[in-house]
């Protein structure tokens, strides 16, 4: 068989390109088939080196992280084009602990602001923002503030085609909101949740006084703890990261060659539904009658939610594992382990 290994990446454990590898690793042992290995992103961890197999240049810019400290973040340059990845700045991983409530009302997006300068310095026209991985909640304030404030962040971004590439689609506030959803994931307990809320609805007045329109509501708006939301502000148009990254790796080509895909998350929940990489794969595999087998570090979906998804079955690496804990500090001897196990019973099909 021809199979597309095809993964996003697994939370802070593996990077798409090293879930991958584990995957191609497990199952190759138990199975000769031919394998096209494509790790995939829909703008959270892995968008930068997903986008640079297809070329352009990789710079490495030292910036704020999410509580002040220094990191090196990396983001790519194609022409006059900037790729820019939210999680390299502001990402759970670089908090340098388990995320609380105290990390979760202080984490700032300012190093994505930083790099977003860097780029404009740099000559570029179009700056695409992949949001997702984020352990910040503040709407984008951190991000606006290093680029010297909103009216100098409008005047700054006046002639760029900024692009904000999310596949999540959530608004700003509310239930379905960056603090409601989101925060818990960062740390937020009920209380911080509520602080995260209330901080952001003020906010938002000062980004819908730039944009000339109300943002809060608008599909993406809540993407990145509300970055999505800074980012229309300032004008810019949303699109789907997992389609863009699956244009510059040629996925779409590849789909129709293939007898089955195998890809795979850190946790495989109800949010994989609101066109994450999984749905979107699945998709558009279904599209040309391939299977699709999902593993993923966590399972947390019904059968007939996923069959609704077009996929095929799903597997969990904890469940294999044991444990979480052992599912997350061997993580790829886990998931190469997991796809062997897949690959040899026979349990995709």
């Amino acid at each position: 068989m021809r199979v597309l290994i095809a993964p996003d990446s697994f939370g802070d454990t593996l990077t798409a390109a090293e879930a991958a590898d584990a995957i191609a690793a497990g199952w190759s042992s138990a199975r000769d088939d031919e394998l096209i290995l494509a790790p995939q992103s829909d703008g959270g961890p892995g968008f930068v080196d997903a986008l640079a197999a297809d070329g352009g240049e990789v710079i490495e810019s030292t910036v704020s992280g999410p509580l002040g400290d220094v990191v090196t973040a990396r983001w790519l340059l194609d022409g006059a084009t900037a790729y820019v990845e939210v999680a390299q700045t502001v990402g759970l991983g670089l908090l340098g602990r388990s995320p609380d409530p105290e990390s979760a009302v202080a984490a700032s997006s300012r190093g994505v602001g930083q790099i977003v300068a860097e780029a404009l310095t740099r000559g570029a026209t179009t700056v695409v923002v992949g949001l997702g991985g984020s352990s910040s909640t503040d709407g984008g304030a951190g991000m606006i503030e290093a680029l010297g404030g909103p009216d100098a962040a409008v005047a700054a971004l006046a002639d760029v085609d900024l692009v904000a590439a999310t596949d999540v689609d959530n608004p700003l506030l509310g239930p379905a909101g960056a603090a409601a959803v989101f925060g818990p994931q960062k740390g937020a307990d009920a209380d911080t949740v509520r602080v995260l809320e209330e901080r952001n609805a003020d906010w938002c007045v000062e980004l819908d006084r730039v944009a000339e329109r109300a943002v809060a509501d608008l599909p993406g708006a809540g993407a990145a703890g509300g970055l999505g939301a800074a980012l229309l502000a300032l004008g810019a148009t949303r699109t789907s990261g997992a389609d863009l990254v699956a244009e510059r790796t040629r996925r779409h080509e590849v789909m129709p060659t293939v007898d089955v895909v195998l890809t795979g998350e850190g946790k495989f929940d109800s949010q994989s539904l609101r066109g994450k990489v999984v749905t979107a794969l699945a998709g558009a595999a279904r599209e040309h009658g391939v299977r699709t087998v999902v593993l993923a570090g966590q399972v947390r979906l019904g059968e007939d939610d996923m069959r609704a998804a077009g996929i095929e079955s799903a597997h969990s690496v904890t469940d294999f594992a044991g444990s979480v804990d052992l599912a997350m500090s061997d993580a790829r001897a886990q998931l190469t382990g997991l796809a062997a196990d897949v690959a040899r019973t026979g349990s995709w099909a």
